[in-house]
C-alpha cells in the first residue's frame, strides 16, 4: 500500500527528521538521489490559488527528472464531487471515485491542494476532499494544503529552524495576527503539530475567540509529553513574546464563526493594533528569527522594519519548501 503524507504525523519523528536532514544536505550542495523521477509524472491537483506551493512543486517534480502534471478543477478539468451516495444532478461533473482512480494510471503520485470552505466546522475538520483523494488512490496522496493540515510547510519550518538555529530543543512562540478577514488554520495546525514532534517548547497566543482545535491540541501535548516539552498558551500579544527563540506569525479564522464571517470580522476589530509584530516586542525575545508561510500583509500582520530585518527568515523559509518537497517526493515515490 502507498504511503500518504496527509499530516506529518502519517511519518514517525525519525523519518521526519531525516527528511529536514536530507533537505538541509541538498540545499548545501548534496545532491539527493539522481533522478529518481526519471520517467515518471506527477499530479498537482490545485482547486485553490497557489505561488510558493505550484512554483516550488513544479520545479521540484522537474529538477527530480520528471513531468508535474497540473489539474484544477472546474478549471482545466470536469468540476469534481467528493461526498458519497449523493444524486448528481448539479453542477458537479465528475466523482473522485473515477477521477483519482483513472488518474493514478497516469501518475506515480498526486498532490491536493483544498482549502476549508470555512462555512462549516464540524465538516472543514475532517477534511473531506483531501481524505476522499486518500481513499480512493493507490499511489502515494501529498497534501499541499488542506482545511486542517499543510504538512509540506511544516516541514520547511522545521527545516528553517534547524537550519537557522541548530538541531536542539528551542522555544517557539505560534502568534495569531490581526487580519481583515478570517483565514483557515492548516498552517498554525500543522506548526504547532510539527513543533511539538520536533521536541521544541511551544507557546500559542490568540486573543479570545481563536482556539485551535481541541483534538489538535490533544495531539500536540500528547507529542510533548513523549518528548519532555512543554505547550503553553497566552492571551497577552506583549509578553508571549518573551524570550523564546522563534516567532512564527499567522491569522487564523474562530471556529465558532464558520458560516458567518461578517461575526468574526466584527469580533477581531478589537484585536487590531495589538496582534502584530512590531520591533519592540521582538526585542523581547531571545533574539528570535522571525517567520511567517507567505504571503503576508507588511504592516498589518508584522511591520516592514521587522520583515526586512536581518532576524526575519521568511525568504529562506519559502525556499526550503523546493528542498524539503524534493525529499518528500524521493521518499514517498518508489
Amino acid at each position: 500500500m502507498s504511503r500518504n503524507l496527509l499530516s506529518t504525523e502519517d511519518l514517525p519523528y525519525d523519518e521526519l527528521s531525516s527528511l529536514v536532514d536530507e533537505a538541509i544536505a541538498a540545499r548545501s550542495g548534496k545532491s539527493l538521489p539522481q533522478k529518481p523521477l526519471a520517467g515518471r509524472s506527477v499530479a498537482l491537483v490545485f482547486f485553490n490559488p497557489s505561488l510558493r506551493t505550484r512554483a516550488s512543486m513544479q520545479v521540484a517534480i522537474y529538477e527530480l527528472g520528471g513531468n508535474p502534471v497540473f489539474i484544477e478543477p472546474g478549471g482545466t478539468s470536469w468540476s469534481l464531487e467528493h461526498r458519497d451516495g449523493v444524486v448528481m444532478d448539479g453542477d458537479r461533473t465528475e466523482h473522485l471515485a473515477e477521477f483519482v482512480r483513472v488518474l493514478e494510471r497516469y501518475v506515480a503520485a498526486i498532490g491536493v491542494r483544498t482549502f476549508a470552505e470555512l462555512r462549516d466546522w464540524d465538516v472543514d475538520r475532517e477534511d473531506p476532499i483531501l481524505n476522499a483523494f486518500a481513499r480512493y488512490a493507490s499511489v502515494p496522496i501529498i497534501n499541499l494544503e488542506s482545511a486542517m493540515h499543510h504538512p509540506c510547510q511544516a516541514l520547511a519550518d522545521m527545516m528553517t529552524i534547524r537550519e537557522k538555529l541548530g538541531a536542539g530543543r528551542r522555544k517557539l512562540l505560534l502568534t495569531w495576527a490581526w487580519h481583515p478577514k478570517p483565514l483557515p488554520m492548516a498552517v498554525p495546525n500543522s506548526f504547532a503539530l510539527a513543533a511539538a514532534q520536533f521536541g521544541h517548547d511551544l507557546r500559542i497566543a490568540h486573543p479570545p475567540g481563536y482556539g485551535l482545535d481541541e483534538r489538535l491540541i490533544a495531539s500536540i501535548e500528547e507529542h510533548a509529553a513523549a518528548n519532555g516539552t512543554t505547550v503553553e498558551f497566552v492571551d497577552d500579544p506583549d509578553t508571549a513574546f518573551d524570550e523564546v527563540d522563534v516567532v512564527y506569525a499567522k491569522s487564523w479564522g474562530g471556529k465558532q464563526f464558520y458560516g458567518d464571517a461578517a461575526a468574526d470580522i466584527a469580533h477581531r476589530a478589537a484585536f487590531r493594533g495589538d496582534w502584530i509584530v512590531t520591533s519592540e516586542k521582538m526585542a523581547r525575545t531571545a533574539d528570535a528569527i522571525f517567520m511567517h508561510c507567505l504571503p503576508v500583509r507588511r504592516n498589518v500582520i508584522v511591520t516592514d522594519e521587522v520583515i526586512d530585518s536581518p532576524r526575519s527568515v521568511v525568504i529562506d523559509e519559502a525556499e526550503n519548501r523546493l528542498h524539503i518537497q524534493k525529499a518528500i517526493l524521493t521518499k514517498l515515490i518508489k
